[in-house]
């Protein structure tokens, strides 16, 4: 029988929540889950971006006509935390499932087009393959490379967690070239990482111990791959054999988007928010971040030049936030109780340094690129020849795409990170697209002192290379430049997490979320985010307490 006293905290949590003021500083899909988690339960929520937009990553544009995301666009089709907000959206029926198609592999340029691609061998895990002899592994490694790799077999089974790194791994048991050929060009096109900085539990969870178990890392990638098992019995197992797998026209999809464009669940967040009431702010770039005795906290970012340089739903709201007597003119000051943190790495350790919390010695350094996405008309590409998606092996003695030193010229394979068609991925964009008419993603280092006509030139010369295929002057084209956060199969990003949380939950109010937390992705940015938020929310509403158990607590404190 639920206490009597149950509905009295309800109320008073009900009535803490209404009082809470809630400053949530960055617009991108965590910013936006994070300000949607407290608007729900009738928390008092500003939203501040630097950016003229919200959204983050998560921007579609019309290019020729055609709905495309210029940066994110897609998430894994099992994704419980994410499914639930695109159902609370009310998004669930435009959710369009990818085609079936593989991932390919190319080699060095040989004449202005990549050498020896093939599609990734289908038994594999990021790249490594079960069997060495199979005739799609032994196409890319050769024959020394399927002797190299059955020593595997003979060599004896590492304890669990005796070797992290997945690079350091497959090259003990496996050999050069099935790291080289195979894992790199994956590990490089999903993560941005060469294999050695990979973390194995975190790439692949159950792996290692699957290794233990087998004998073998050939046996534990067959262990993983199993239709029948779930190789350690984890509730990640089943979720590492659907998406890191190599390609297949007849596996089920693991990758889904919206009709539309992804940049529709950034849309759908922001009006829900200001269905609530949430003031949205863009172009206020927050500056410094102050903790009072009484713990709350003040945040300060300068005000656009003009109140006219606001959108009429991002004016401001007096009463949440008010220039102070003592702030510099046309700066804007927020009092709050609460204070979420989603920007990126640099500004988050910026803004905690400056109030004292110092978490920014250890953050490791983001690579940064330029994404370029093309639309072309093309017969060649009818058909998709080389799958939904190109990555690059590097040759021996060569530098890495995006590394120091990497050759960029024009039709140089290796000047694209990587190149995907999300026309042949997804049936709406196809269709959207119509025949012969294509939409190419092109990965790039990026260079600040490149012109976006030299970039895009760029980007089409290296997809060029990497498809095999003349292309044509695109009909449009759009480029972003994006900081890749380190992904959480990083070595050491969990370590790194952990330390930062430590010291920034013992600050009551203050939350930290984003990809530089939570790994890239969409998904596992919004799973860290209703995580985290719930966390904080918790503390607010039932102080020194916890939540309560009956359903009328959960339903007072939202999700």
């Amino acid at each position: 029988m639920a206490d009597s006293t149950e509905p009295a905290r309800g109320a008073d949590a009900l009535l803490r929540a209404r009082r809470t003021r809630v400053v949530v500083v960055g617009g991108g899909v965590a910013g936006l889950v994070s300000a949607l988690e407290w608007a729900k339960i009738g928390a008092q929520v500003t939203v501040l971006d630097a950016a003229g937009r919200l959204g983050g990553s998560l921007e579609t544009v019309l290019l020729d006509g055609i709905p495309v995301d210029l940066v994110a666009d897609a998430f894994p089709a099992q994704a419980p935390a994410l499914a639930g907000v695109i159902d609370e959206l009310r998004l669930r029926a435009d959710v369009d499932e990818a085609a079936p198609l593989p991932v390919w592999i190319a080699g060095p340029a040989v004449a202005g087009r990549a050498s020896n691609a093939a599609p990734l061998p289908e038994a594999t895990v990021l790249g490594i393959p079960s069997n060495a002899w199979a005739d799609d592994v032994r196409r890319v490694i050769g024959w020394r490379g399927a002797w190299r790799a059955y020593l595997d077999r003979l060599r004896p089974p590492l304890t669990i967690g005796h070797e992290r790194s997945l690079g350091r791994l497959v090259r003990q048991r496996m050999g050069d070239r099935v790291v080289d050929r195979l894992v790199a060009p994956v590990t490089r096109g999903l993560y941005g990482l060469d294999p050695d900085e990979v973390d194995v539990e975190a790439a692949a969870p159950g792996l290692s111990t699957a290794l233990t178990r087998t004998g073998s890392l050939a046996g534990a990638v067959f262990d993983l791959l199993a239709p029948d098992g779930d190789g350690d019995g984890s509730a990640t197992a089943p979720a590492t054999r659907a998406t890191l797998r190599g390609g297949s026209a007849t596996a089920p999809a693991t990758r889904a988007t919206l009709r539309g464009g992804f940049g529709r669940l950034a849309t759908a967040l922001t009006e829900r928010l200001l269905d609530l009431g949430a003031d949205l702010r863009v172009d206020h770039r927050v500056t410094s971040l102050a903790a009072a005795p009484d713990g709350t906290w003040t945040v300060r970012a300068p005000a656009p030049d003009q109140a006219g340089d606001q959108a009429p739903d991002q004016a401001t709201d007096a009463a949440a936030a008010v220039p102070s007597a003592a702030s510099p003119p046309g700066e804007v000051v927020v009092e709050a109780d609460v204070v979420v943190i989603a920007t990126g790495a640099r500004v988050a350790a910026a803004l905690l340094d400056g109030a004292g919390i110092p978490v920014g010695a250890d953050a490791p350094l983001a690579p940064v690129r330029d994404v370029v996405d093309l639309v072309v008309v093309t017969p060649a590409l009818d058909g998709a020849p080389r799958g939904r998606a190109v990555y690059p092996v590097v040759a021996p003695g060569r530098a890495a795409p995006g590394a120091a030193g990497a050759d960029t010229t024009p039709g140089v394979a290796s000047a694209a990170l990587s190149v995907t068609l999300p026309s042949a991925e997804w049936p709406s964009l196809a269709a959207a697209a119509g025949p012969g008419r294509h939409v190419l993603r092109v990965t790039l280092d990026a260079d600040a002192a490149r012109s976006d006509e030299a970039t895009i030139d760029l980007a089409r010369g290296g997809a060029a290379a990497l498809l095999g295929v003349d292309l044509p002057e695109p009909h449009a084209a759009g480029r972003r430049t994006v900081v890749l956060e380190p992904p959480a199969s990083r070595l050491g990003h969990a370590e790194h997490v952990t330390a930062v949380r430590g010291l920034t939950s013992a600050h009551p109010g203050l939350a930290v979320v984003g990809s530089w937390v939570a790994g890239s992705g969409v998904a596992a940015i919004v799973a860290d985010a209703l995580a985290e938020n719930d966390r904080i929310r918790s503390a607010v509403l039932w102080p020194g307490e916890g939540a309560p158990t009956s359903d009328a607590g959960d339903e007072s404190a939202g999700r």
